[in-house]
């Protein structure tokens, strides 16, 4: 059977691009109906208070997820930029340690996260007829985090391989397994117990099990570039350099998700306090929104994969028109989105709450303010998505601290005296403008297209591919 790879490094830069962002937007499309689906079943069989409960629960796990997440970003790096170079055993050495380091850091998080998610509630000021139903829903979905985080890890992987298809086949089981026991695990229907909400965490576990071991299952089966067998699965345990490479690029990176979490948090503190129907109606907000960013995320992640194998192969002279291109797509699909989003959004919103539920005005004036700004946001993703691929990961990390805490929540704090609750909903376009201008400054005068860091391999390694006679070349090793 033929590998599912694609080469990322010629032919037609805008036709390569899409080709390999529309398997990835459609693993976010089919991501962002399972949270929808699973909201609305939640919603429908357990209402409003159950609806501000995973809204508080999940933002929390968004907040777990990028504390090891950044590792798994600076090995897609590297994988992206090894293979194009041509360079197997560097990716395959740099994606075995992203694991071994992804997965007992997420073991760490979810036990802590376990025992203490109710903490974490009360720091929300999560409302008292949601608390119950969130700490529930909460532990379940720590438990499930570790699977979760291989699943994603594995699909970064692929991808960073040119590989984008094998993804979405993955993402869509999970779906269907996470959205179809959603309701017979809520309600108890035929031989299912009935859970509650858990049960609706639970389905996510069982998903993410067995998608995650699934995939596994398949790398193996096809021998998939990413696959590890014999001594390479020593490469689990990272090398010193290697290790230290994926921490150094990829903390940073990890610390982007960290404040947009933060700074979420904070917001949904902040809403929180306005009532559950406010609260309610950011949840339904929230779920939109999944969908208005599904095109920004797919091009900002086929632009890193693309620029970083552009990158390791010299071709420097591809990654501007792999931006451009990138910008153009992601600007019109981003609109269509907004648009769409804007001209029937009762329609979507009754989805999720009733006709007639106090949460669905408030949902849609938050819509109106907040929900254009998503074309800022996905053209600052699409140029960091550029500098990131060459390991500049610092930059990005600062502008989106500015962008986040003193713009975006100096403002909805400050400004709530003159113009209210609306000072949260206008705080998303302002520091998103704000994040863009800076990326814009950094693309065209920072100096991210210059230097880069080489992981010498390990000295026992050096001293035998010294001696090899079957690589006169020797081994290239993967730069951040």
């Amino acid at each position: 059977m033929a590998k599912p790879q694609r080469d990322l490094t010629s032919g037609s830069i805008g036709s390569t691009l899409l080709a390999f962002a529309l398997p990835t937007l459609g693993s976010n499309i089919l991501q962002s109906l399972n949270g929808s689906i699973n909201t609305i079943w939640v919603g429908r069989f357990l209402g409003e208070g159950a609806l501000a409960a995973t809204s508080n629960a999940n933002i929390i796990m968004f907040l777990m997820f990028g504390a090891v997440f950044g590792f798994g970003m600076a090995a897609t790096i590297l994988v992206g930029q090894s293979f194009g170079r041509r360079d197997l055993e560097g990716a395959r050495r740099a994606f075995g340690s992203a694991v071994g380091l992804v997965l007992g850091g997420s073991v760490v998080i979810a036990l802590a996260g376990w025992m203490f998610s109710a903490n974490i509630l009360r720091l929300l000021a999560t409302p008292g007829s949601a608390m119950g139903l969130a700490e529930d829903y909460l532990q379940v979905i720590f438990l499930g985090l570790p699977a979760s985080m291989l699943l994603v890890l594995l699909m970064m992987g692929l991808r960073g391989t040119g590989d984008s298809m094998t993804p979405l086949w993955f993402m869509g089981l999970s779906v269907v397994l996470d959205s179809g026991l959603n309701p017979l695990l809520i309600a108890g229907i035929g031989p299912f117990p009935k859970m509650g909400i858990a049960g609706s965490a639970t389905a996510t576990l069982i998903a993410n099990h067995v998608s995650a071991l699934g995939l596994v299952a398949y790398v193996y089966a096809r021998d998939l570039p990413i696959l590890l067998k014999g001594h390479e699965l020593a490469w689990l345990v990272p090398s010193r350099t290697l290790a230290a490479t994926i921490i150094r690029k990829g903390l940073p990176m990890g610390a982007q998700m960290l404040v947009m979490s933060t700074a979420g948090l904070t917001m949904v503190g902040l809403v929180n306090r306005l009532g559950v129907d406010t609260a309610a109606a950011y949840a339904v907000s929230q779920q939109l929104w999944t969908y208005i960013q599904m095109p920004a995320m797919a091009i900002g992640a086929a632009v890193s994969a693309m620029a970083a194998q552009n990158i390791g192969a010299g071709r420097w002279d591809r990654v501007g028109n792999i931006t451009r291109y990138g910008l153009f797509y992601t600007v019109g699909l981003t609109g269509v989105m907004v648009v769409a989003i804007l001209l029937f959004d009762r329609e979507v919103m009754t989805l999720f709450v009733t006709g007639g539920s106090p949460a669905l005005p408030i949902a849609r004036h938050i819509q109106l303010i907040a929900s254009w700004n998503f074309v800022i946001f996905g053209m600052t993703m699409v140029l960091f998505a550029t500098v990131r691929a060459n390991g500049a990961v610092i930059a990005p990390l600062i502008c989106l601290i500015i962008a986040m805490y003193p713009v975006r929540l100096g403002f909805a704090l400050g400004a709530r005296e003159w113009i209210g609750a609306d000072a949260l909903w206008w705080s998303f376009p302002l520091g998103s403008g704000v994040n863009l201008a800076m990326a814009i400054a950094y693309y065209r005068y920072g100096n991210w297209r210059h230097g880069s860091v080489v992981v010498p391999p390990d000295a026992d390694e050096a001293g035998e591919h010294a001696h090899a006679a079957g690589e006169p070349g020797g081994r290239l090793q993967p730069t951040g």
